[in-house]
């Protein structure tokens, strides 16, 4: 198995296990999250910037540690569950 298979099948496990007893479901995660961040910085986020900025909180850990393969397979993770609530479109 390569590398990059592993980082695609460990963020695929991570993404479709049953995290919502954890959790809750995504979207609603990713919601509440951007509730919260709106109110405290007054700007409008949405579940998918949620997403969005969850990757970036992981290339600033690639800055410091970039041979952690789970801050790869977490940015993988976040992208997914970005696609799956991102805006309808138009």
């Amino acid at each position: 198995m390569t590398v990059r298979e592993e980082i695609l099948d460990q963020a695929k496990q991570l993404v479709t296990e049953d995290r919502n007893a954890d959790y809750g479901d995504p979207a609603e995660n990713f919601a509440d999250i951007a509730s919260l961040w709106t109110a405290y910085k007054g700007t409008v986020f949405l579940a998918h910037d949620v997403a969005a900025m969850m990757v970036l909180v992981k290339v600033a850990r690639l800055a410091t540690s970039p041979q952690k393969l789970d801050n790869w397979m977490d940015m993988v993770g976040y992208a997914a569950l970005g696609g799956e609530v991102r805006p309808p479109e138009e």
